[in-house]
């Protein structure tokens, strides 16, 4: 978990200096009508540490799977209205929650990491939801805000 969380903090030091090498036009762009600027990329991985640090917290909390829901994450986008939010205010949100997130992934065991969760009706562990949630992550860092493909 070490690797993962060392993983984590790169991220949140690198992504925010990318930001703020790019101008206000690079970062509310959309490359089509139905593709998320990076700003919504960046809202939306905000969403995704909020629903995935309270997946982390309740795969250990509550009664045996822990059974993972989905959430409508372009209706979620859009209700955030992260396109009309300063980028300052977004990337303080992401990161924030995901240094609460490698708090939570550095005090975790084996045993922890081995407790069953169910998604889309498979058997996993909270170790590979977090494994999920880290190349979910480093996906939309690579393909949509270093690079200029920004679909939703």
């Amino acid at each position: 978990m070490q690797k993962t969380v060392e993983q984590l903090h790169y991220w949140l030091i690198k992504v925010p200096e990318v930001f703020r090498m790019m101008t206000e036009a690079e970062i509310t762009q959309r490359p089509a009508p139905k593709k998320w600027s990076k700003k919504e990329v960046i809202g939306h991985l905000c969403d995704s540490a909020i629903v995935n640090l309270e997946r982390f917290l309740q795969v250990q909390n509550e009664a045996s799977p822990y059974v993972v829901t989905t959430y409508d994450q372009v209706q979620w986008v859009a209700l955030q209205g992260y396109q009309e939010l300063p980028i300052e205010d977004i990337l303080m949100l992401w990161t924030s929650i995901n240094k609460k997130i490698m708090y939570v992934l550095d005090h975790l065991d084996e045993e922890t990491l081995a407790q069953p969760c169910v998604m889309n009706q498979q058997q996993r562990t909270l170790g590979w939801l977090i494994e999920e949630y880290m190349q979910h992550l480093a996906h939309h860092i690579h393909h949509q805000i270093l690079m200029n493909e920004c679909e939703t």
